[in-house]
């Protein structure tokens, strides 16, 4: 990158002329708009060893500098602010040579450690909502990006299939199904499901009442209700292997597995490997009981396992219960260390919502105690909640958003939208389905992930659909332009361009700077576990394209070589736009 070589330049400079080795301390900045430049260098912090005034200190490393550095054009002085100018010559090689890569941008493949991503982490007794969007979305993105920055990558999913949750969605249809299935009610199988858990609710709130009445207390209530204790008797039984219990069991979950594959298909999330908390619950005893020889556990007398993590900052902490069943903890040890042992990370990336800080926090700080090989790689990638304006599409369950509602939604939304601009006339029902998915869902996916994910965000279904402004769409917008524009030159140019009769105007500089970039976006994508800047990223670089699409023509340019470059430009920057929208898992449409 051209930085790394003006920062070794600037480097030799104050050795040379102040004998300060600054090797760890030089930072460049972006020249501001109002001055000459394309990078700035701040000297303030130099005056002490150069004892001149800014200007001067400046001008001197400046002067320095147009000797030394072949790339540099040249220089202006600011005060303190030393703008440096690079020579158009290098952009315009820059183009040259990357402008046909289909790589451009990405690192060399597994040139970096190995990263294992858990994402999703879904119950089987609902369907997908849109918190989990937002957590999909997250973790196939996240993973994408460190690919993309050399990172060897593994993706898994843990399935929450067991406990007194499941059990509820089990018993109502049991109760009240009549032996209902996906196919004779034609209702999806996750949604089939979800219908009975909510089902479950509604009786179990009703029974509840009907005790109050009768004298009890609320919370008496709750536990005396015989919806509740039939669904824990259920729990017993499934968890003694009972015959009956496990054949409902694994039906009404493959009818849930059945409708979570296709919501997973319209989302394109991916994963290598499932895990399901029924295989995974009993994994972490042995690993309290070896916690317990090293001291790191303690027993109760009442035979409870706990750890004391008061020094940490934290407190005291189950593992164990004293009945000698896990609770969630000593599942996710368990969990921890049959992925490490399958696939070797020493890094595990958590998608997991911001109310489960406390427990990665614990998780971590166990797993350091009892010297996990794997323990300093755990890390808690946390999001926050996503709400919508009231009134907004409304769930099936009346409390939250589900997932294919929503995808339903915002293709309709995008199918009114296009319908209105009138530009896809004469484009066949199919073709215009699939673009109504395509605009959707890169709407969908662009204004989840263009949030810091630690913030809480509202998702606007329509404000996220408009053509203008940070959308996926405008900027799928943008790439289609250009793809017609390159469909109208027909065969691009195989010779190269002649830099000696070419103009660099401003617009096109900083486009070809916004390219260059791209590389750099990615690794700090890569090292911030950050979509969102490379969200912001490419719609910077639309917003710069638009510009010098509208300053210049493309197709009516008379100079040969400018126009080839203007070609080459365009075919870079849509190769870099299919290319970041495909590592946040948006699709670009050829036309619309």
């Amino acid at each position: 990158m051209i930085q790394d070589i003006i920062k070794t330049h600037l480097v030799d400079a104050l050795r040379h002329l102040y004998k300060v080795d600054a090797s760890q301390t030089i930072t460049l900045e972006k020249t501001s708009s109002d001055y000459e430049g394309d990078f700035t260098f701040v000297v303030f912090p130099y005056l002490k060893a150069s004892r001149k005034n800014p200007e001067q200190t400046a001008t001197e490393i400046g002067n320095l500098l147009k000797d030394s550095f072949i790339q540099l054009q040249s220089y202006n002085v600011v005060k303190g602010f030393l703008n440096l100018q690079i020579r158009p010559d290098y952009w315009l090689q820059f183009l040259s040579d990357n402008y046909k890569k289909s790589n451009f941008g990405f690192a060399e493949p597994n040139s970096k450690q190995a990263v294992l991503v858990e994402y999703s982490s879904p119950n089987t007794n609902k369907p997908l909502h849109l918190g989990h969007v937002r957590n999909n979305l997250l973790g196939f993105a996240v993973a994408n990006i460190l690919q993309a920055g050399g990172h060897i990558v593994k993706t898994c999913n843990l399935v929450n299939d067991r406990g007194i949750h499941i059990c509820k969605s089990m018993y109502a249809w049991m109760q009240w199904g009549k032996g209902e299935t996906p196919d004779t009610s034609n209702i999806k199988g996750d949604h089939l499901v979800g219908k009975y858990y909510v089902a479950f609710d509604k009786q179990y709130k009703r029974e509840i009442e009907a005790l109050v009445v009768e004298g009890f207390t609320k919370e008496e209530a709750e536990k005396r209700a015989p919806s509740i204790l039939a669904a824990q008797e259920l729990l017993v039984k499934w968890e003694a292997h009972d015959e009956e219990t496990i054949k409902v069991w694994k039906t009404m979950n493959d009818w849930v597995y059945a409708g979570f594959n296709e919501t997973y298909k319209k989302l394109g999330a991916h994963f290598d490997k499932f895990y399901y908390e029924s295989d995974t619950y009993l994994l972490g005893k042995e690993i309290i009981q070896e916690g317990l020889e090293k001291g790191v556990f303690f027993k109760k007398d009442n035979g409870s396992v706990w750890i004391d993590l008061t020094e940490d900052g934290l407190d005291q902490k189950l593992v164990l219960r004293g009945d000698g069943t896990s609770v969630y903890i000593t599942q996710d040890l368990g969990t921890a260390e049959l992925k490490y042992k399958d696939f070797k990370c020493k890094r595990s990336i958590y998608v997991v919502g911001n109310e489960q800080e406390y427990h990665f926090k614990v998780l971590q700080l166990i797993a350091l105690k009892l010297g996990k090989t794997y323990a300093q790689g755990i890390y808690h990638l946390s999001y926050g909640m996503v709400e919508l304006p009231h009134g907004k599409m409304k769930s099936r369950e009346g409390t939250v958003v589900d997932a294919d509602d929503l995808i339903e939604e915002m293709e309709l939304t995008a199918a009114e939208t296009t319908r209105a601009l009138g530009k896809m006339e004469g484009e066949s029902e199919d073709d215009l389905k699939v673009l109504y998915h395509t605009i959707g869902m890169g709407a969908l996916k662009y204004y989840l992930l263009k949030v810091d994910p630690k913030k809480k965000m509202m998702f606007n279904p329509e404000e996220s659909i408009d053509f203008h402004g940070n959308t996926g769409p405008f900027i799928q917008y943008t790439y289609a332009r250009i793809r017609s524009i390159l469909r109208n030159a027909g065969q691009l140019s195989t010779s190269d361009f002649n830099k000696q009769h070419i103009e660099l105007s401003k617009v096109e500089k900083d486009l070809l700077i916004k390219l260059y970039q791209y590389p750099q976006v990615i690794n700090e994508a890569a090292k911030e576990l950050s979509p969102g800047l490379l969200c912001n990223y490419v719609y910077e670089l639309a917003k710069v394209y638009s510009q010098f699409y509208h300053d210049h023509p493309i197709l009516k340019e008379a100079n040969p070589d400018q126009k080839n470059m203007r070609l080459f430009t365009c075919e870079l920057s849509s190769g870099v736009i299919k290319s970041a929208f495909a590592l946040l898992g948006i699709n670009v449409p050829e036309k619309m």
